[in-house]
């Protein structure tokens, strides 16, 4: 791990006060959910990692990339103790390099039982003593643009894993959503994915927690029994995007 300097003390501020907002509602939100309390997944997409090292010197540890090679970079220059999610678009030739990421601690973008089996062989061709944590990504709005699974393949794929993917641990659904429907409340889409686990939980014997709720919604999410809610600008703000990912 390279030496990471840390940002501005105005920078540093600016992140723990938004940190310490951010996280307290997530943890008022413990209450709700005594099975699986909510989970703060700061999304650091495009940041340097001197914003990291900040939000991580305010006890934060679970942090979310969505580029393969960003999240490989960040990971080498960064305390090892750092829980790393990928939330991107999962590619089955990525598999590889994720599997490579000793402190990997969940993909929340397995998309197809395909990929699901690459996946469990790039983990176990890189000698892993733990399973690695997975999301199914679900695809609650039937819109043809976005990524995940269609809601009638979702068992079909939980079943993949379970069964056959012995390197992964099933942990969870994913769902992005509609723009339309995160402006509605309660929120169609967060309300699907609920359902779509109950159905599982039911059928498979599984305990499984629910990833939904971003920047704008997190809050909304969490009163619908969100477990893990993914928040990236309202920690560390806007940034311009990077083109060259």
């Amino acid at each position: 791990m390279s030496a990471v300097q840390l940002p501005s003390t105005e920078r540093r501020k600016e992140i723990e006060a938004n940190l310490a907002d951010i996280g307290g509602a997530v943890q008022r939100s413990s209450r709700a959910s005594s099975t699986h309390p909510p989970r703060l997944v700061a999304v650091s997409k495009y940041k340097p990692a001197s914003d990291i090292l900040a939000a991580y010197n305010c006890g934060q540890r679970h942090f979310g990339e969505n580029y393969v090679q960003e999240l490989c970079e960040k990971a080498a220059e960064l305390p090892s103790d750092i829980s790393w999610h990928f939330i991107g678009r999962l590619q089955s030739n990525k598999c590889k390099a994720l599997a490579a990421i000793p402190n990997l601690w969940a993909v929340e973008t397995i998309d197809s039982e395909a990929k699901a089996r690459k996946l469990n062989d790039a983990w176990g061709g890189a000698g892993h003593s733990r399973g690695l944590n997975v999301f199914i990504q679900v695809n609650t709005s039937d819109e043809e643009s976005k990524g995940g699974v269609e809601q009638h393949d979702v068992e079909a794929v939980a079943r993949a894993i379970v069964e056959e993917c012995k390197g992964l641990r099933l942990l969870g659904l994913m769902t992005i959503g509609s723009i339309e429907g995160s402006q509605q409340r309660p929120n169609p889409d967060f309300l699907r994915l609920r359902q779509l686990r109950d159905d599982l939980n039911a059928k498979l014997g599984l305990s499984l927690e629910l990833s939904m709720g971003m920047s704008d919604d997190f809050e909304h999410a969490l009163e619908l029994g969100a477990t893990n809610v993914r928040v990236g600008s309202r920690i560390f703000g806007s940034r311009a995007t990077n083109a060259t990912q």
